[in-house]
């Protein structure tokens, strides 16, 4: 039997899988980072910086204003708890987790076993560095390039040490050991992955069956292809079997949510049988581009209503939105997105636009500015500014007028007090 679920159902099953149903913690530790990773099972690393890179957001729209340099120390430090993978795009996952993506990291090594490959061109590159890392330790790329052999020809070239060290890190033969800044440090894995994690193998099918077991309890509701995106599984054959041995299980239940169709037919889903259905969902929240609530665009136009695309690189002068808007959570509904930028030389947290979401109720206003009241703190900003680019952007100004400044000041001094 094939149970049916409304759109604002689906939509509060995913956030509540995602943690939207908790309260923010007064003070945040260790463990409540450790508790937002068993949800999104990775953190997606990103080097945009315009307001906060992209793997500090996640924790804030769950945790409210924690102080960065926690995720400093757990994720960024060298670190025996989280490592780095492509286990989406680039991110952090639980170093437990290595041998689950051998599969992936095979891939890579098929893909580049041939004559006329990179790795085959530049094996003396490749050699070099392992060495280098074998007797060395774990170093910088900058380590590497000062220390390079200055033979003729070009063979040492710094773009070729430095894709050395990410065609090695794609096979699992490199790991990374943390980062300085945003610099990463590699190892050998066996620098880094402990022996009883590494010498673990995982055939592929079950690697897989184990990743979308984990999609769905992060997603709560899903499609197929959700599932698959999760983790950016291109198998869809064995996405498919997994499902369906999920199915099985007992672990995944057939489902119909209303509004997700394809060509006037219901699109197949399923709902984990863990999969908590709140009665409302009472938190806000600013959410990454990369926050796994709206990184797939199909999932994000099909349960929000978002046709979101990033504008990082779309001319200015052809932006819709801004040039790293940000969508905005209120309730069990996308109602904004805001482009905001940290500018640090006039400690202002700049909105440069702010645009409704076809969900948007007036008194969204309010919640919104209480989020960048909260996000400008975070950021160590005293003040907030609202352009006039975006239909949202008025009604945020007067829900921020004459209350901002002080608020701002509050939540600094909550957490100086608290430091």
């Amino acid at each position: 039997m094939t149970d049916t679920l409304s759109a604002a159902q689906a939509r509060r099953i995913a956030l509540a899988a995602q943690g939207f149903t908790r309260a923010r913690p007064a003070s945040v530790s260790r463990r409540h980072v450790d508790r937002v990773m068993e949800r999104l099972g990775v953190l997606q690393i990103d080097s945009v910086n315009v307001f906060a890179r992209s793997h500090y957001l996640p924790l804030f729209s769950r945790l409210g204003a924690y102080e960065p340099a926690l995720l400093d120390r757990v994720f960024l430090a060298r670190t025996t708890h989280y490592v780095e993978y492509l286990a989406h795009e680039a991110t952090f996952i639980p170093i437990e987790d290595w041998p689950l993506w051998r599969f992936r990291m095979d891939d890579f090594r098929r893909r580049w076993a041939g004559e006329d490959s990179w790795l085959s061109a530049n094996a003396r590159t490749v050699q070099w560095v392992q060495d280098e890392l074998r007797t060395r330790g774990p170093l910088r790329p900058a380590d590497l390039r000062a220390d390079a052999p200055r033979e003729r020809g070009t063979w040492w070239d710094w773009d070729e040490v430095k894709l050395a060290l990410e065609h090695l890190w794609r096979t699992g033969d490199v790991a990374v050991s943390g980062r300085r800044g945003f610099e990463r440090t590699y190892a050998l894995a066996e620098q880094v992955i402990p022996d009883a994690i590494l010498s673990r193998e995982i055939p592929r099918a079950e690697a897989i069956h184990e990743l979308m077991r984990r999609a769905a309890r992060s997603s709560g509701v899903a499609t197929q292809s959700d599932l698959a995106d999760y983790y950016r599984i291109k198998d869809r054959a064995t996405v498919a079997r997994s499902i369906a041995d999920l199915v099985d299980a007992g672990e995944l239940q057939p489902v119909h949510v209303r509004g997700w169709e394809r060509g006037g037919r219901p699109i197949p889903a399923w709902r984990h049988r863990d999969a908590v259905l709140p009665r409302r969902i009472e938190a806000a929240a600013l959410l990454t581009p990369f926050d796994p609530v709206v990184w797939f665009r199909d999932r994000a136009l099909r349960t929000f209503d978002l046709d979101y695309r990033i504008e990082i690189y779309v001319p200015a002068e052809k932006r819709r939105f801004g040039y790293y808007s940000l969508p905005v959570l209120v309730g069990d509904r996308i109602v904004a997105r805001v482009d905001l930028k940290a500018e640090r030389a006039t400690s202002t947290l700049q909105v440069q636009s702010a645009w409704w979401e076809p969900q948007a109720r007036p008194e969204d206003a309010e919640r919104i500015a209480e989020e960048l009241v909260l996000a400008a703190a975070w950021q160590g900003l005293e003040h907030i500014s609202v352009s006039g680019w975006g239909d949202a952007t008025a009604a945020i100004h007067d829900a921020l007028r004459g209350r901002a400044y002080a608020s701002v000041q509050r939540h600094l001094h909550a957490r100086e007090r608290a430091s």
